[in-house]
Order: structure tokens, then sequence, then C-alpha cells
């Protein structure tokens, strides 16, 4: 088993007013690690670093991450880490401390067995919208209640995702994953300027299609453009690249060209 660390020491716990707990003042990353390594790391920080800018708050030291993310993970070795920061324990009220004493947590699980061969899955659309703030736009803080809301939804266990439109009505990501849509020689996936995630591993697979010198649209995109797609699949630094089999009421996609050749790229490289 993995071990869970607060400010680096596995005998801590977390103070009843840390503005995280309190507010959701805080950000997360969700990572992979094989061979005590954390995969994509650099661009884990880089987002992080991004959530610290706006937010406010220190950033902690890369390498001390690194090193807390290794103690964390053990023997395991390989398996799921998850970081999270808040602006640590403050006084009553929403108005941030001049000072914080950031808090940060770190917990390891074991991966999920390896597929013998990717799963297709079968999604739908979510009635929960995401609301638009620029502000927040593309970083993982804390406050995660539109797609908690949108997985309580449905309990069908042959859906696997759900898939969330802006206020607006644009097409936006997957609850916990970003989704791309093979349009003929183009790949396509929503733009997140002002709500949803910029996944790694959405930045991981947009970098593997310029080396493989595929047309890429990064922009709007109408839940109609689904009805026009030749294949549909979603991504996460935790699951990778996976193709989309079905959206319910919508239309069906075979496990395309495009999908397997970006998914035999990344595995070649240990990034899939």
């Amino acid at each position: 088993m993995g071990r869970r660390l607060v400010n680096g020491s596995d005998m801590g716990g977390v103070a009843a007013d840390d503005r995280g707990l309190q507010y959701g003042d805080g950000l997360f990353e969700t990572m992979t690690a094989a061979n005590g390594r954390i995969r994509n790391f650099v661009l884990h920080m880089a987002r992080l670093e991004d959530g610290c800018r706006r937010l406010g708050f220190p950033r902690p030291d890369a390498r001390l991450v690194e090193r807390e993310c290794a103690d964390a993970l053990g023997e395991l070795g390989s398996g799921v880490v998850k970081l999270v920061l808040t602006r640590g324990p403050g006084p009553r009220g929403y108005r941030p401390p001049a000072e914080p004493s950031i808090t940060r947590v770190i917990t390891a699980s074991a991966a999920r067995p390896a597929l013998a061969a990717p799963e297709a899955l079968t999604v739908r659309v979510c009635d929960t919208r995401l609301g638009v703030n620029p502000r927040l736009a593309g970083i993982k803080h804390l406050n995660r209640l539109e797609q908690v809301l949108a997985c309580a939804e449905w309990t069908d266990t042959n859906v696997a995702e759900g898939l969330m439109l802006s206020v607006d009505g644009r097409l936006i990501s997957a609850t916990a994953a970003n989704v791309f849509l093979v349009s003929g020689n183009v790949l396509r996936t929503p733009d997140v300027r002002d709500c949803g995630v910029s996944g790694v591993m959405r930045q991981v697979v947009l970098r593997a299609a310029e080396e493989l010198a595929l047309t890429v649209d990064v922009a709007d995109v109408g839940l109609e453009a689904l009805a026009s797609a030749d294949e549909v699949f979603l991504t996460n630094a935790v699951a990778g690249i996976r193709p989309v089999r079905a959206l319910v009421g919508h239309g069906e996609w075979p496990l395309g060209n495009v999908t397997q050749l970006l998914m035999a790229h990344l595995s070649a490289r240990g990034e899939g």
C-alpha cells in the first residue's frame, strides 16, 4: 500500500480550519507513476505553478514534491499519486490570509491492472453544465461540484463517462477527461479558455499530433460536431487515451486509425 503524507509527514492531519476544506481554496494534480517516477511530472508542475500564480499561492518546490511523491509510493513503485495543495489554515471569512501557511497532501495508491486491449467506452451527455470563468479555466482547482453533480446523474454501469457542456452549449470535456474528435484528417479538441481543465494528457496528445504531422484544430465545438465525427476518444493522465464507442442517443464510432496511431505513438514513448 502507498502512504499519505501531510506536509511531508505520515503522522499529520489536515486542520479543521484549512481553507481547502472550508472553501475549496486549493489545487490538485492526479498523476501516474512507473518505476518510482511520475509520468509527465514537468507538465503537472507547470499546471500547478500556473494555478498557484492565479490563486496567489507560493508555489511548492518541485524537487520537494517529487521526493515526497516517491516517498508516498514506497514499495508500490508504480501507481497513482494525488497531490492536493491548499492555502492552509486561516481565519473565518473568505478573505485569504496575507501570509498563507500552505498545506500539502500527497497520497499514493496502486494502479488498476492494465487491460489486454483498449476499452471502448459508452458515454452520455450530462445535464449539469460548466460555469464560465476564464480566471479559473484550465487549472485543477478543488471546486469540483459541477463534476460531482454530473456524475450523480446516472447509475447505469454500462456508461463509463459523461460529456459536459458549458452554460452556453459548447462541448467542453468529460467529467474527468478531455475529449477529442477526428473528422477526416483533422484532430479536434474543444478550447478550454473559459471553463474546463487543460489536461496533461491533452497536452501530450496535442504534442504527439504535431510530431505525427496531424492537422489539429483547437476551437469551440458544438455537440452536433459529434454526429459528423469519424472517431472520438477521451484522455486523462491516469487512463491515457480511451476510445469512445458510443454516445447514448447520439451515435457510435469505431476504434479509428488516428486514435490507434496516437495510442501506439505514446505507448512507444512510455506515455500511453
